[in-house]
């Protein structure tokens, strides 16, 4: 089995992360709208992943007004483009990440029960999967790894 290799990335949390968060879009030439910024904070509430409607849903109640889960898919498709958040495929949900500007493809490991995501860095494995996908003729190959099983909690 390939040794995870670490990165040296700064995780950040809270004000930071959103700082962080809207440094890193401008500076790849988008703007931090007042919508994004309020989909970014609620998306960083959560520590597991979250539904486009969940977030669309809370920010509804919070304005006394509906956001459109259409407005919310567009605007996370641009964080998950730009690397401010993750897309769990296989829930079609989302997670933030909490170190955006540093690209790498992580590992995520999801908990069948009770539904928290972690992730794990392998540069060996998910860089064999892209040059996989290349050698078979495709381009810009993005490596999507989700394993799923129960987290230590859980397990107990």
């Amino acid at each position: 089995m390939a040794t995870a290799h670490k990165h040296t990335h700064r995780e950040h949390e809270g004000e930071a992360l959103i700082d962080a968060a809207r440094r890193s879009l401008e500076t790849q030439g988008e703007r931090w709208t007042g919508m994004r910024s309020e989909v970014f904070e609620e998306l960083a509430r959560h520590s597991r992943p979250v539904s486009a409607y969940d977030i669309a849903e809370n920010l509804s109640n919070r304005r006394g007004s509906r956001v459109a889960p259409n407005s919310v898919y567009r605007i996370l498709d641009i964080f998950v483009r730009k690397n401010l958040a993750n897309r769990i495929e296989s829930a079609n949900a989302f997670l933030v990440n909490s170190h955006p500007g540093c690209r790498h493809d992580c590992i995520f490991l999801i908990c069948d029960d009770c539904g928290a995501a972690d992730h794990v860095d392998d540069d060996a494995l998910t860089g064999a999967l892209r040059e996989a996908g290349q050698a078979a003729g495709y381009a810009e190959v993005r490596p999507v790894v989700e394993l799923r099983g129960l987290c230590a909690a859980c397990s107990k």
